[in-house]
């Protein structure tokens, strides 16, 4: 089963089997084995730090954005064609390279297992660690949801209850595992989730690891993707409530990591981790004859998304730029700024931390699910919550009326758009609601890659065929 590849824990080292039977009969002692590597609580500690280490938000900002309509392509680079012109397979390089959400979500899961499985007889060796033992188990609960999560939103269509999931692993395995129903999967995410909110920290000190405030935020999302309206809208209340909006003279320090305003919690980038979050979009810049010139352009900001801001929307200026340093060179200019991170040439060019959750996005899960409740209008509604939003976000703002749930579903739609681009949610948002990809002409590299309709069975990713081989209980998703 290919997945068991991805399923070994960080400590525990290979072993490679010589053909010599002798050797079989050699106890081994360059083998640092579970029981081992996990008998303290401490040991149990480093074990959920990698899983923690796995995680990442750049392919689901690569994938929102190239697959949808929120960059276009500028001439300077260009070798995504099958992906971002919806031609991909089960054997695209491009998919097989750039966007397999099989490997590091499953070994995400593999290492939480192991803790999971460990941590109730691990040994207290410190002054602290019942109470850590707690903690644990709830970080490791909240990953082993999230990865899953987002192997749904790679792999699955949206959310009907017998629909196709994938596997959801609770504990390490080596045989082939079949997919399972979306009811029964949800159910599990729901279960993990819903016991993680018990056991993590409820503050807000380090942002580097779970929390309440994110266990909500997680919660909140799934019930989104799930219809489960009642719930998305009171867990999402949850997280509003601990993490209130930014000003607008803050929320441009948010993506500069000056302040963490909003954000419940944020994976670690910087030079000597990294990877440069930046980079997805724009080269680092160097210095040529004295005068500062700026990396290959990857991908621009497309016109349907740079025209859809409001001239006084502090989010233009935050998330992209119009850089003089390129059009007065003639090159393409209306460039991603989000991720910009340092100054040009610095060490911490295209380097911020990756923000997971934060308030904006609350706002408008609970927008969506009061919408869907018919609470369109008046207080505490979808009206009012995008009124609130739109007052810290826009100078000037003028407040907005509803006259109806599609109305307001559609607003919340437009509002996704412009207040979470390059954040890893449009693409996934277009499946979820069943729209189209319909990106402006001046968008597209070709006719036939202006739009992919709803529903298009290339809304959800293939299953790697190497997987396929491997697993024999593994199902191909339609159309591939």
């Amino acid at each position: 089963m290919k997945i068991v590849k991805y399923l070994l824990l960080a400590s525990v080292l290979a072993i490679v089997v010589s053909g010599c039977q002798k050797l079989l009969d050699v106890p081994e002692t360059d083998v640092i084995a579970g029981d081992v590597a996990l008998k303290t609580v401490a040991n149990n500690e480093q074990g959920v730090i990698g899983a923690y280490a796995a995680l990442g938000v750049e392919m689901n900002i690569l994938l929102n954005a190239t697959f949808s309509d929120e960059v276009k392509t500028v001439g300077e680079f260009y070798n995504a064609a099958t992906t971002h012109e919806w031609q991909y397979s089960s054997q695209d390089v491009g998919i097989r390279d750039n966007f397999t959400a099989m490997g590091p979500n499953y070994q995400i899961v593999d290492r939480v297992n192991r803790v999971l499985a460990a941590l109730p007889t691990a040994d207290s060796t410190r002054t602290g660690d019942e109470k850590l033992r707690s903690r644990l188990r709830g970080e490791a609960l909240f990953l082993r949801a999230y990865a899953h999560f987002e192997l749904f939103r790679y792999y699955c269509e949206k959310y009907t209850p017998g629909g196709l999931a994938m596997p959801y692993l609770e504990k390490s395995i080596l045989e082939p595992v079949a997919r399972i129903d979306m009811a029964t999967y949800f159910s599990k995410l729901n279960a993990d989730i819903s016991e993680a909110k018990g056991l993590l920290p409820n503050n807000l000190s380090d942002k580097f690891r779970a929390n309440v405030a994110s266990a909500h935020a997680l919660h909140a999302r799934i019930a989104l993707y799930q219809g489960d309206w009642p719930t998305a809208e009171s867990n999402a209340t949850a997280y509003i409530n601990l993490l209130p909006l930014a000003s607008r003279a803050d929320f441009p320090k948010i993506w500069t990591d000056e302040i963490t305003d909003e954000v419940s919690f944020q994976l670690l980038r910087n030079p000597q981790v990294g990877p440069r979050m930046g980079s997805l979009f724009r080269g680092i810049s160097s210095v040529v004859n004295g005068n500062i010139q700026l990396g290959t352009i990857v991908w621009g900001v497309s016109d349907k998304l740079w025209n859809s801001y409001d001239a006084d929307d502090i989010r233009f200026d935050a998330y992209v730029i119009d850089e003089p340093l390129l059009a007065d060179n003639g090159r393409p200019s209306k460039i991603v700024k989000k991720y910009a991170g340092g100054a040009y040439t610095t060490a911490t060019e295209n380097f911020t931390n990756g923000k997971v959750f934060r308030t904006g996005e609350m706002y408008l899960i609970r927008a969506e699910a009061r919408a869907e409740q018919n609470k369109f209008s008046g207080a505490n509604s979808a009206e009012s919550d995008l009124n609130e939003l739109g007052a810290m976000r826009i100078s000037g703002y003028t407040p907005i009326s509803l006259g109806s749930k599609d109305e307001a579903i559609t607003a919340v739609m437009n509002e996704r758009f412009i207040e979470l681009p390059f954040e890893g949610h449009r693409f996934f948002d277009l499946k979820r609601r069943g729209l189209p990809v319909q990106r402006n002409a001046s968008d597209a590299p070709t006719t036939s890659s202006a739009t992919l309709e709803a529903g298009n069975f290339r809304f959800v990713l293939p299953i790697p065929q190497r997987e396929l081989e491997a697993n024999v209980l593994m199902e191909q998703n339609q159309g591939y």
